[in-house]
């Protein structure tokens, strides 16, 4: 179902709530002025803190279709665009060759139509769709190189592209665009700059413990609160890779699909694996430490009530 643009702030975070997204005043600030003024939003911040998130929530709560462009080391214009079917232009070449067809300039016409043309993320996301502009979800920009950065400021300046054989395509209402940064390094200024930006940090104590209570409601009270404690004691420590929100959650369930019903030295050893995802971190919390750590998240529990 097709909803409209929120018209407040408050009915934009209630947007998100209604899909399990939980956020707060300044982020729901920053994603409704993105809605309104149609700027592109730029989010940063530790993996895992739920940036892609909230693309996919916007996305479900509009009643929009999203489109991902997922970024990689080498991703080129082409890639992200279009490509020609060129598997399927060679069958039409011999099929022509096998009946005698002799106008090449018609051939050539058919060849390099709409029909052979495969549709990348972004000129798939500036075509027209029924249910409205789709979300467009620019991921893990920091990931690609400078050449790529300055191709979007391109595409995000006028939300058109050029196909040298069909012409260029403009978009008749400009997508809801969505970029995201791990911040593995500097995403140039530029491209910032046509951007509206929004550190996503992790959660407080009870914000990511309604997270989790929206996401893995099956787990007990107790268990959730055990949990995020537990887990925001782990990123007071010197570790390679903090867990983030989504570690939280996955952990959840596991503990859920374990029956287990509060955390000990022993559940938390077994299930290490889901919310840290590098040995020498695993080796550094097993062990005595398990327990100290689980002793000040109790110890920081029994403060919050």
């Amino acid at each position: 179902m097709v909803a409209s643009i929120p018209a407040s702030i408050d009915e934009t975070i209630a947007c998100l709530a209604e899909q399990d997204y939980v956020c707060g005043r300044g982020l729901g600030t920053v994603v409704f002025l993105s809605l309104t003024l149609g700027k592109p939003l730029f989010l940063e911040g530790e993996a895992g803190t739920g940036k892609t998130e909230i693309a996919k929530a916007l996305a479900a709560g509009l009643g929009r279709r999203l489109i991902r462009l997922q970024c990689y080391e080498g991703l080129d214009a082409a890639s992200a665009i279009y490509e020609w079917n060129f598997a399927a232009q060679m069958v039409a070449i011999r099929t022509a060759e096998a009946a005698g067809q002799a106008d090449r300039g018609e051939l050539q016409a058919e060849l390099f139509s709409a029909d052979y043309l495969i549709r990348r993320p972004l000129l798939d996301a500036l075509e027209p769709h029924a249910e409205g502009p789709p979300v467009l979800l620019i991921d893990e920009v920091d990931r690609t190189d400078e050449p790529f950065e300055a191709f979007l400021l391109e595409v995000l300046s006028d939300f058109q592209v050029t196909i040298p054989e069909l012409g260029t395509v403009t978009a008749q209402e400009p997508p809801i665009v969505v970029l995201t940064s791990n911040r593995t390094r500097e995403v140039h200024d530029a491209l910032k700059r046509r951007c509206l930006y929004h550190w996503v940090d992790y959660p407080t104590f009870e914000r990511e413990l309604a997270i989790l209570r929206a996401r893995v409601p099956e787990a007990t009270q107790r268990l959730s609160e055990e949990i995020v404690a537990f887990v925001q004691a782990l990123r007071g420590q010197d570790l390679f890779k903090s867990p983030g929100v989504a570690e939280a959650i996955d952990w959840a369930r596991c503990l859920v699909a374990l029956d287990a019903v509060a955390l000990s030295p022993e559940v938390i050893t077994d299930t290490l694996g889901a919310v840290l995802k590098y040995q020498d971190d695993i080796a550094r919390i097993a062990g005595a430490e398990t327990t100290r750590l689980l002793d000040e998240a109790k110890g920081a529990l029994a403060d919050v009530s």
